[in-house]
């Protein structure tokens, strides 16, 4: 009931302010579990997939959004938990991807919808990065569940890094054809398997969104930006340097 509320007051405002555009809804099922594999592009990413699908879909967020504290963290927890979220600690190695893999077996088990980033986390530039094979793949397997492939399109240019109000414009949702791994259940314990399911869906998300991939990981693609903001705002640092050691030599007397 309390999903049903929020998504009918928060995704009814999304689709009358941002008037999203979508295609192939129908290649969601009517009924049955299913996964919903997307490229993450914004933190708007679960609100704006959820207001345009007629089925409950759950995704899994990590656990600070649900632990913080104060009256601001128990209305973020309160709120992730109406639209469906589900905690998980990212920050316990193997242990917190054995979770997130039972949570999402647990809502396939109940005939829903499992929605899961396989990059793990928002691409820093736009770029589709490599998929983590741990998650979505081990859970395909495990699950027989088919994967459908969705492409998130526009949503990091509504609110980038920094900005507060939000961007009026249109995002779109591209949903693919369903992706049938059952040819490879029972093998969620080869690695090689798993990275062909996860290049497999990863290359159908490229398709739909038409994004340039990059193969590396998005938290790598983070660190190595980071660096190269850390290294030219150095580099920025001794230019200035040098120019007002320069701009003192030429100073009479100096």
């Amino acid at each position: 009931m309390f999903y049903g509320a929020m998504k009918l007051s928060i995704g009814g405002s999304l689709k009358v302010a941002f008037r999203p555009w979508v295609e192939g809804l129908e290649n969601i099922p009517d009924e049955g579990p299913a996964i919903l594999a997307s490229n993450h592009l914004s933190f708007s990413d679960s609100f704006f997939l959820p207001a345009v699908l007629h089925r409950k879909v759950t995704f899994i967020a990590k656990a600070e959004y649900f632990t913080s504290p104060g009256v601001k963290g128990k209305l973020t927890a309160a709120f992730f938990k109406g639209v469906g979220q589900l905690p998980v600690d990212r920050s316990g190695g193997r242990g917190a991807g054995d979770a997130a893999i039972k949570s999402g077996l647990d809502v396939l088990a109940r005939g829903e919808l499992f929605g899961i980033y396989p990059e793990g986390t928002r691409s820093p530039d736009g770029r589709l990065c490599r998929g983590k094979p741990g998650g979505l793949a081990r859970v395909a397997l495990a699950s027989g569940a088919p994967v459908i492939p969705v492409a998130m399109i526009d949503t990091e240019k509504i609110q980038p890094p920094g900005k507060v109000m939000p961007k009026l414009m249109r995002p779109g949702i591209r949903i693919g054809e369903p992706l049938d791994f059952s040819r490879y259940h029972g093998m969620e314990s080869d690695r090689f398997i798993l990275r062909s399911v996860t290049d497999e869906v990863m290359y159908e998300i490229m398709k739909l969104g038409g994004q340039e991939y990059v193969d590396i990981y998005a938290t790598a693609a983070k660190r190595q930006i980071a660096e190269e903001a850390k290294k030219a705002a150095e580099e920025e640092k001794a230019a200035k340097a040098k120019g007002a050691e320069a701009a003192k030599a030429r100073k009479p007397g100096a």
